[in-house]
């Protein structure tokens, strides 16, 4: 059973950092591409962040400030965020593409089969 399971989020000032974790449990990832989504409070869930084999993919309100990076060998992907905003505030999903072996883009939450829980992160000003 593929289980995810986010970590890190908390309560930080603007401006400062957070480093979120997600460590996937169940099967190996390392063919799997793996995202970050988020969801603020009344607003749908939008794509942050997704690596892949090859590649690594940014929404444009997160390049420059977070980065995406996986440790195959831990089966983790992590999501560093940088110079937090308020509007970063949200609960932040980590999710897995079943597709194995596909390195393109996926923007669209129905393009993952696998989710975690969330990690909240607060931002303020």
């Amino acid at each position: 059973q593929v289980q995810l399971v986010e970590s890190g989020g908390g309560l930080v000032q603007a401006g400062g950092f957070l480093r979120l974790s997600c460590a996937a449990s169940g099967r190996t990832f390392s063919s799997y591409a793996m995202a970050w989504f988020r969801q603020a409070p009344g607003k749908e869930r939008e794509f942050v962040a997704r690596i892949t084999r090859r590649s690594s993919y940014y929404a444009d309100f997160v390049k420059g400030r977070f980065t995406i990076s996986r440790d195959n060998a831990k089966n983790t992907v992590y999501l560093q965020m940088n110079s937090l905003k308020p509007e970063d505030t949200a609960v932040y999903y980590c999710a897995v593409d079943g597709r194995a072996y596909y390195s393109g883009t996926a923007y669209r939450d129905d393009e993952y089969d696998y989710w975690g829980q969330g990690t909240q992160v607060t931002v303020s000003s």
